[in-house]
């Protein structure tokens, strides 16, 4: 397929109206198409969105649309869904959200579409999970925001505590977008040098290493409690994802992938690093983890995995 730089967002909710507007503040898409059950109000942000074109680095079609706007995408963005009320478990979260995608996901391949699926809807590795075993899609072509966001949250406070540019930080989180995620502090570097070398050189403790993997890990609850809702980080992230594919930048992002004899397991999505072109996931890379790493990664794949089997059921009936 021609890439028309197509972009259908599926979700009119803060994080895709995130990522809509960071699309078109930045650039380099030429249609976006938003898609609601609430069709007035993705007419509504369509209209907002399309009023500040004049200021926007280039034009781009913006409208409010069906599913059959589908057929010709390069990209479908899926947000819609649920949040998880107070007292809501994640697995009933993920049975409520796994009807809407099995939903979304049908009404988008009835259209004809050939592209790739990118998915933000929490809990998002099952959520992926499920979008890919509905569509019957390849797998490299059915991407989660995994630890995207995670990552980005990591590297930023790296760089804060050791003011140091995040953008020349690399660190991992990997594993589940949820309690289970961990660090891969083994493979974290400042420019070419290991995390570990920079903080002995500098007299600080490895106790740092803690403090702010728990920050990043209660990021979401933070902010929640001060403004009821996480939208922009993630908003950036997942455009910088559609981005990544758009480009074929391979570039090396956490997302939730497919893993097939990855890091000990299979047949579950979960996010590791991972190189992003325009095929989707083009390779997953396998970076060697320390025992207590594996450990960790062993305990997500655990937890997603005992809820795959949950929403199995559900898928099944």
């Amino acid at each position: 397929m021609v890439s028309k730089r197509k972009i259908v967002l599926v979700g009119t909710g803060f994080v895709g109206m995130s990522m809509a507007y960071a699309l078109e503040n930045q650039g380099g898409i030429n249609e976006l198409v938003l898609i609601d059950v609430l069709k007035e109000k993705a007419e509504g942000e369509a209209m907002d969105l399309a009023h500040g074109l004049s200021c926007a680095p280039s034009r781009i079609d913006i409208k409010a649309g069906d599913y059959n706007e589908c057929k010709d995408a390069d990209i479908v963005v899926i947000t819609a869904g649920l949040a998880q009320k107070p007292g809501q478990t994640r697995l009933e979260l993920a049975k409520t959200n796994a009807g809407i995608m099995k939903q979304v996901t049908q009404s988008v391949v009835e259209s004809g579409f050939k592209g790739i699926f990118v998915i933000a809807t929490n809990p998002v590795d099952l959520m992926t999970y499920v979008v890919q075993k509905v569509s019957n899609f390849p797998k490299e072509k059915v991407i989660g925001s995994g630890t995207v966001l995670d990552t980005s949250r990591l590297r930023y406070l790296i760089g804060d505590r050791l003011k140091i540019s995040p953008k020349n930080v690399h660190a991992y989180i990997m594993g589940e977008h949820g309690d289970s995620s961990f660090v891969a502090w083994s493979h974290s570097y400042i420019g070419c040098k290991p995390l570990i070398d920079i903080l002995k050189e500098r007299g600080k403790s490895e106790k740092i290493l803690d403090e702010i993997y728990t920050e990043v890990q209660q990021a979401a609850y933070e902010i929640i409690n001060r403004k009821k809702a996480t939208y922009y980080g993630i908003g950036l992230g997942l455009a910088k994802l559609v981005k990544t594919i758009l480009n074929n930048e391979h570039e090396i992002l956490t997302v939730s992938t497919y893993i097939n004899n990855n890091y000990n397991h299979s047949g579950i999505y979960i996010g590791v690093p991972a190189i992003i072109s325009n095929k989707g996931v083009e390779d997953i890379l396998n970076i060697e983890l320390s025992n207590e790493e594996q450990s960790k990664f062993d305990k997500s794949f655990e937890v997603l995995d005992n809820m795959r089997k949950d929403i199995d059921k559900e898928l099944e009936k």
